[in-house]
């Protein structure tokens, strides 16, 4: 006997119409939820390039310094490690897309990538998308509103700076190839993001991706960029194919072709490998793990070092390869500055000391510690990504406490910062050291410069853990206190912004090491600072609700 199973007449009515139903509608909802911090990313990259050119008149105001600038830069492979080839120092636009051209596209890639994998990866690990496809939304909808969210910034990005360069009368050609070029990044990092959050299974994973990506493009731009025998190398990275468009120095629009090819076919593998996994689940298997569980799980720290170990070793690596790669060009920084007093200036204002050498491990011990920030901030959003994914109840359940639990992921966001810094440090000055000659003393020095920087690198993290306890809806926040923070240390001193601005930002505050003297208040005020906000957040933590 057979028989037949008819499907209810309403079923129909419950299933997507095609792939992308209610793509509008998560794109509505994504840009609800980044209204807070999408802006921030926008403005700051947006804004930066136009409030710099009025910078090169500045410092470089008679046709001799231009040209000794351009003489120096032209030639000097220590320099374009950093900043990349300089094409023409003698205008203001030249100088503007070579000063910063290179970072706007590196953190409009950051931000794609964490804009996507936001919106669909992490999606994934809460359970969201897996409750939304359970309704009228198509398999492709959340991918796409993602891809239309971060490329859509990129490209608002680009067409902001090319109207605010075209404000700052420079030339119109040249202010939108700028624009283009680096928003053809941020097209290139969102198609690899998406790749990234098909890959991956959990969103940090695809994170770590992405981010790799990026700082592998940043590299072998670096690479390709110092050495004259390799300059082929720098035409495999994204971050190189935007400063190659040349903005302001004859530029070459068919650069532009090699991004957008990149984007579409990048972008198409997403789609394709979309539908060949489930939700929740990465095209890349899990590494099944042992029957039994090691005695060190047995303890909310063994977890936590199980949890944080992958970040925390390649941060290690990408901390201590790019502190060796720039303590070694630290004595060819003189070229940069050997005929404009006035750029002797903003080095002295960098880093707070007239040798030049001095001031530019300062500038770099700063620089690391901002960058060291945004880890500690990923190691305190992990506590947040644990609670989504309601794996903490099922610890608290136990005889762990609350404290206890979360202070076992402090510690790498606080002390992880601290081995990060000095291992930089370390070798910032080893490599430093091993071109003066004078490996004992550079190395020590710097060392003691990153631990300097250890007390604002804290208040960064400790507002990601008031955020966490008083706010968790907006944790995530905590990427853009620690962005507001590297801008404006990073691009106010070159911009000539006002000491009120600059004072937002804690790593200002900071004695500028190795020559400037070690001044107790204002590290015991930042030190403050950081403890009160880790009070308020563990205080907050102990009385609110889990989830």
């Amino acid at each position: 006997m057979t028989e037949t199973l008819h499907r209810p007449a309403h079923a129909a009515a419950v299933e997507p119409a095609h792939g992308l139903a209610g793509t509008w509608q998560l794109t509505k909802l994504a840009l609800r939820r980044d209204r807070i911090i999408l802006p921030i990313w926008i403005l700051m990259l947006s804004v930066a390039p136009a409030s710099a050119t009025g910078t090169f008149d500045t410092y470089y105001p008679t046709a001799a310094d231009r040209a000794g600038l351009t003489s120096s830069m032209g030639s000097n492979p220590s320099i374009a490690v950093v900043y990349g080839p300089a094409f023409d120092l003698s205008t203001s636009g030249g100088f503007t897309a070579w000063r910063l051209g290179g970072f706007v596209a590196l953190f409009i890639g950051l931000m794609a990538v964490f804009t996507v994998t936001r919106h669909t990866r992490a999606e994934e690990d809460t359970g969201r998308a897996e409750l939304l496809a359970s309704a009228i939304v198509g398999r492709y909808a959340a991918l796409t509103a993602a891809v239309i969210v971060s490329a859509g910034s990129s490209l608002l990005i680009g067409v902001i700076e090319a109207a605010t360069l075209s404000g700052s009368k420079l030339p119109v050609g040249g202010a939108f190839a700028f624009g283009a070029a680096t928003a053809s990044a941020g097209l290139v990092f969102t198609a690899i993001a998406a790749v990234c959050a098909q890959l991956a299974e959990y969103s940090r994973t695809a994170n770590g991706i992405g981010a790799a990506a990026v700082g592998i493009s940043f590299l072998l731009r670096a690479i390709g960029d110092s050495t004259g025998s390799a300059h082929w190398v720098s035409w495999l990275s994204p971050i190189g194919w935007a400063q190659q468009v040349r903005p302001f120095s004859g530029e070459r629009w068919w650069v532009l072709l090699l991004p957008v090819a990149a984007s579409v076919a990048i972008g198409a593998t997403a789609y394709v490998l979309l539908p060949r996994r489930d939700i929740g689940v990465g095209i890349l298997p899990p590494r099944p793990g042992p029957a039994e569980a090691s005695r060190s799980l047995s303890s909310p720290l063994g977890l936590a070092w199980r949890l944080h170990r992958g970040p925390f070793i390649g941060w290690i690596v990408g901390m201590v390869v790019c502190g060796a790669a720039f303590g070694s060009i630290s004595s060819g920084i003189g070229d940069l500055v050997n005929q404009s007093e006035q750029t002797r200036e903003v080095f002295a204002r960098l880093g707070g000391s007239d040798s030049l050498t001095d001031a530019f491990l300062a500038t770099m011990a700063g620089l690391f510690a901002m960058i060291g920030s945004l880890f500690g901030v990923q190691a305190v959003l992990r506590m947040r990504g644990e609670e989504t994914a309601n794996r903490v109840e099922p610890v608290l359940a136990t005889s762990v406490t609350r404290l206890r639990w979360a202070m076992s992921h402090l510690i790498f966001a606080f002390l992880g910062t601290a081995v990060l810094l000095v291992l930089a440090g370390a070798l910032l000055g080893f490599s430093s050291g091993l071109r003066s000659g004078d490996v004992a003393g550079s190395t020590g020095h710097t060392v003691i410069a990153m631990l300097a920087q250890l007390p604002a690198v804290w208040v960064v993290v400790g507002v990601a853990v008031t955020l966490f306890g008083l706010a968790p809806k907006y944790s995530a926040a905590g990427w853009g206190v620690a962005s507001v923070a590297l801008l404006i240390s990073l691009l106010g001193p070159v911009l000539n912004v006002q000491q009120a601005v600059l004072d937002i930002s804690p790593f200002q505050h900071v004695p500028k090491l190795p020559n400037q003297p070690i001044t107790a208040p204002p590290l015991l005020w930042l030190l403050v600072v950081a403890v009160v906000a880790l009070s308020a957040g563990l205080s907050g933590w102990r009385r609110r609700d889990v989830g």
